[in-house]
């Protein structure tokens, strides 16, 4: 079997891949990149797997399919706009070898100016998702009233154990990942990278924060700046599954 597989789903994302290809496909064994949208993928490595879909399909499906297509040891979700800096791969997978229970590791996130990104959060509360998904978030400020739920206030420059970490570049042991019945694909677009490090957690799952690999992202946080779009659809969507799915979650107000 092999070390690492990365898989990279593009829906649009054309110039962001040929930026981020380039710096992922040396440091891993497999690569697939999954053409969501056509017209997306129009230049990769040679060995590259490319799957291209006849109609789009959610976020975790295409993760799904790109997890099957790939045999090794770990996987890596790899979202087009992340960039790793050299040896960022195998810094994660250097420390998942080490830790046999870590079932995901995720990277210390920059943003392209290198100013460090919120990447490792806590799992979220009933009170918490209403401040940061509605205009109370323009006078309760997330980043300010809701430091504990950023971590910003730990420390960001050793490894620890957190709740869970956005999607964007994630190392998940193949084990796990079967353990658990891989990614939901039901979730449209947000909220799956929760459930799926939450149910790792319920099944005895670390997921680690490991700051010694590094990782260039441009993360559009669309939901964050804009109310009332589609995507603050999705999101409500997905959180409404979550909630339905692990209704315990409702009493962490």
């Amino acid at each position: 079997m092999t070390r690492v597989a990365a898989v990279v789903v593009s829906h649009g994302h054309a110039q962001e891949l040929r930026d981020s290809l380039p710096a992922l496909a040396p440091q891993v064994d497999e690569l697939v990149v999954i053409e969501n949208l056509p017209g997306s993928v129009d230049d990769v490595p040679e060995r590259a797997i490319v799957l291209r879909n006849e109609r789009p399909l959610t976020f975790a499906a295409n993760l799904n399919q790109g997890i099957a297509a790939s045999t090794a040891q770990y996987v890596l979700s790899v979202n087009p706009d992340a960039v790793p800096e050299p040896g960022a791969v195998a810094a994660l997978a250097d420390f998942a070898d080490l830790h046999p229970r870590c079932g995901v590791a995720g990277p210390r996130m920059l943003w392209r100016d290198g100013r460090l990104q919120p990447s490792r959060r806590r799992f979220p509360t009933v009170g918490g998702t209403l401040v940061r998904r509605t205009p109370l978030r323009l006078v309760l400020r997330p980043y300010q009233r809701q430091r504990a739920h950023y971590r910003l206030d730990e420390p960001a420059d050793e490894p620890v154990l957190t709740d869970w970490m956005l999607g964007a570049f994630l190392l998940m042991r193949r084990d796990m990942l079967e353990e658990i019945g891989g990614w939901d694909a039901g979730f449209r677009h947000y909220g799956e990278d929760i459930d799926l490090q939450y149910r790792a957690a319920r099944a005895g799952w670390e997921r680690w924060y490991v700051p010694g690999a590094v990782v260039r992202h441009e993360y559009a946080a669309v939901i964050d700046r804009r109310f009332l779009t589609r995507h603050t659809l999705w999101h409500l969507r997905g959180m409404l599954r979550f909630v339905r799915k692990h209704p315990e979650r409702l009493r962490a107000l």
